[in-house]
């Protein structure tokens, strides 16, 4: 039993040490098609890791939460984004990243954060999945991270999901899974979110052009020159 249950962790500290490695080369990525398929591949490690939760603690309704997890996050909202790339023509789009050096000395930073504000917890909990409250921090902050660092909307809906994507798997491993009522609400508030994305990027394309998003912030103060122009015309004009 001591043997299986040492191995069951071993397992699950690899899962996390993959999730974070993929939120961390998402950072590196330029190509859209590799930045969703990146997500498609954590989105898989998290439902292999809930499969695993669910068999070991016996926790039945995990195994929805895997299936959930699968066809949303491998299938559906990665085949959704890849039709939308598709659609607007990005396939071959690059989202520069401006200092990249700078951006990955930051995110290694982070993860020394993570796992330096989590100490505390270590030395007081004897709980073997403890370290990896650290790890689903960093993947965490890497994903706001990414939201901050890239310019196109759909690398910015990517990160928001992998922010998704590390507080779900906390709740996995740390507390062997939220109520079903709660993990399905959750499922449905992220596919509806996939949805309205979809449907933004298509307005904000029509609209300029473009989902990139200092395209919408020289639309702005653009807009906000016009405005103050007009309002310095006389009367009569």
């Amino acid at each position: 039993m001591q043997t299986l249950s040492s191995l069951y962790d071993q397992i699950v500290f690899l899962l996390a040490a993959l999730i974070l490695f993929t939120s961390f080369v998402m950072l590196a990525q330029t190509r859209l098609i590799s930045l969703v398929n990146l997500f498609a591949l954590q989105g898989l490690l998290l439902a292999v890791t809930t499969v695993l939760v669910a068999v070991v603690q016996e926790t039945a309704h995990l195994l929805v939460s895997a299936g959930l997890t699968l066809a949303l996050k491998v299938l559906l909202i990665p085949g959704l984004l890849h039709y939308l790339i598709l659609r607007m023509e990005l396939h071959r789009t690059e989202d520069p990243i401006r200092r990249p050096l700078g951006l990955l000395l930051g995110a290694a930073s982070l993860m020394v954060f993570s796992y330096y504000t989590i100490l505390p917890v270590v030395h007081l909990s004897l709980l073997a999945t403890r370290n990896l409250i650290a790890a689903s921090s960093a993947s965490f902050l890497l994903g706001m991270l990414l939201m901050i660092s890239h310019r196109q909307a759909v690398s910015q809906v990517v990160g928001f999901m992998t922010m998704e994507n590390a507080l779900f798997f906390l709740a996995v491993v740390s507390t062997y899974g939220m109520p079903l009522v709660v993990e399905l609400g959750i499922a449905f508030d992220v596919m509806v979110a996939a949805v309205i994305f979809g449907v933004f990027f298509f307005h904000i394309r029509e609209s300029i052009d473009s989902l990139d998003v200092d395209a919408l912030s020289a639309l702005s103060e653009s807009t906000v020159e016009e405005i103050q122009q007009g309002e310095n015309l006389p009367q009569g004009e």
